[in-house]
């Protein structure tokens, strides 16, 4: 079927902006030129990032295509529980202005380049440092490939719209394409080309963002005629998409459903800085101040994400884009169909390049972060490598890694990758414990913190192989319990951190005592 204003010129503006991407992301090396040899400098952009790159690269992390395909997607299906994205955004900055900082000072004064490494030393524990790096890249692969059915759902829509039909063929070999430009800018910029491209993008998106949710309400009855046609045609919309929840509650949170919303914003929120490219955007600040600055304003794409959860009652005022998601089948269609129906052809390439590099910007970040975490805390506690030799394979971890959550795309459907990144949010939040804690306190023993981080796993995996019904389709991150319905992760990270605190009083009372290997002024002080 044909979809909205989509036509040849939609396809020359949005070839035309991935062109200015492309050469952004090759000449970014060229930008602040450091010596790309060493990791610390093409990894984390040879810490020398001000704070308004900062804002930009880790919003380019909240932001990403996934984001804008999920979240209102969330909202047409579930109503207001999806909401929850917007405390949890608002949160999670906080906690990353708790420990960000002090993470950043550790780490530029003992040369750290990811959270592994200092684990490591904080509890003199090799294993419990690997432990986290290999849990941090089973998180991300799932997280990088959801960035690439973001991309998918564009390309579709664009599909549509020019041809009448979606060609999967079409679409994996201009992702294919897409992905080799990445990798090619990556392996020569690094850090540098996902920061420059991210500015770029986050341009783009706010455009985008600002435009749609001015200029629909505007020319479509505003969000009364939107609120008051989902409640009378959302079980209907639900029925059609194959999601028979019944009646969606748009306008307020049914009491049942209120532990869900806190603890998803909650369990949320403290796994949001844990994930390697958080972590790895944060310790390229050029220094603490600007990190926190940067952080601080973070909020503000909070107020962009609370705009765009928006989209998903704002199709209901604009009938023939919901039709469309409705005859496309799948609620993934959402924000493409409404840009599509209500703006220009032209403003439709720009909106749709903005959402498809908004998942590969995250992509290259996220690449980036679990190729520091394989090379220096997997494979280097293994082998010596010198500085150039760790810095190479890293780049070529990298590269390898995106191709691999591209074939995971394209092998597998596309509601599996989803599936796994709810388990995978889960998982990165067992290793709260070693870092976050490990940042405050030296009286965590290493051996007990690992002892919680396992059976913060195993939990999980039990939690929601009970939840979903033998792992026979993963659709809930939540357990029931006599107090209603909660997050898995918090539930597995209470029994981790219980584990380690009374493991830790139990080996203190042995003899044990906290390393010295990391003082508490590098923690706190700056070089």
């Amino acid at each position: 079927m044909a979809l909205g204003n989509i036509d040849y010129i939609t396809l020359g503006v949005f070839i035309a902006l991935f062109a200015i991407f492309t050469i952004l992301g090759f000449w970014a090396s060229r930008w602040r030129r450091g010596d790309l040899s060493k990791i610390d400098e093409w990894g984390l952009g040879g810490r020398r990032l001000g704070w308004l790159l900062v804002w930009f690269l880790m919003g380019a992390d909240l932001f990403t295509a996934y984001t804008f395909i999920a979240v209102p997607s969330g909202v047409l299906a579930s109503g207001s529980l999806y909401f929850f994205a917007v405390p949890y955004v608002a949160w999670g900055f906080g906690v990353a202005l708790l420990t960000m900082p002090r993470l950043w000072t550790v780490s530029r004064n003992k040369g750290y380049v990811t959270a592994s490494d200092f684990v490591k030393e904080r509890f003199n524990n090799r294993t419990l440092a690997i432990a986290v790096a290999l849990t941090g890249v089973v998180a991300e692969l799932p997280y990088i490939a959801l960035q690439i059915v973001g991309m998918q759902a564009v390309l579709a829509a664009m599909l549509a719209g020019l041809t009448g039909v979606v060609s999967k063929t079409v679409s994996d070999i201009a992702l294919l394409i897409a992905f080799i430009i990445l990798a090619s800018f990556t392996f020569t910029s690094g850090l540098r080309g996902a920061a420059v491209t991210g500015v770029f993008k986050d341009i783009l998106i706010w455009i985008t963002v600002i435009a749609v949710i001015v200029i629909v309400p505007l020319s479509y009855g505003g969000f009364a005629t939107a609120f008051h046609n989902a409640a009378l045609n959302s079980a209907n919309v639900n029925h059609a998409l194959n999601n028979a929840k019944g009646s969606i509650l748009y306008s307020y949170l049914s009491p049942k459903l209120i532990p869900a919303y806190f603890s998803l914003s909650l369990g949320s929120a403290l796994a949001l800085y844990l994930y390697p490219h958080a972590i790895n955007g944060s310790l390229s600040s050029e220094d603490k101040g600007k990190l926190k600055l940067g952080t601080s304003l973070l909020p503000l794409y909070g107020i962009g994400l609370a705009l765009l959860a928006l989209f998903g009652v704002l199709i209901y005022a604009v009938p023939n884009a919901l039709k469309a998601v409705i005859s496309l089948g799948a609620g993934t269609f959402v924000v493409p169909s409404l840009i599509a129906y209500t703006m220009p052809d032209w403003f439709v390439g720009l909106a749709f390049l903005a959402i498809f590099i908004g998942g590969l910007v995250p992509a290259a970040i996220m690449a980036i972060g679990v190729a520091n975490l394989l090379v220096r805390n997997v494979i280097k506690e293994f082998r010596t490598l010198q500085p150039k030799t760790e810095a190479t394979l890293a780049k070529i971890t990298s590269t390898v890694f995106k191709f691999v959550a591209l074939g995971f795309v394209f092998v597998v459907p596309a509601t599996y990758a989803i599936q796994l990144q709810l388990l995978g949010g889960i998982l990165i939040t067992q290793t709260l414990p070693s870092v976050f804690l490990g940042l405050y306190t030296k009286r965590l023993n290493g051996w007990a913190t690992f002892a919680g981080w396992a059976s913060g796993i195993a939990l999980s995996l039990a939690l929601v192989y009970e939840a979903n019904a033998k792992f026979g389709v993963i659709k809930t991150s939540l357990y029931s319990t006599p107090l209603g319905p909660i997050y898995i992760s918090l539930i597995a990270l209470a029994v981790n951190v219980v584990i380690a605190v009374v493991g830790s009083i139990i080996a203190y009372g042995i003899g044990w005592r906290p390393s010295e290997k990391i003082k508490e002024d590098e923690i706190v002080k700056e070089m």
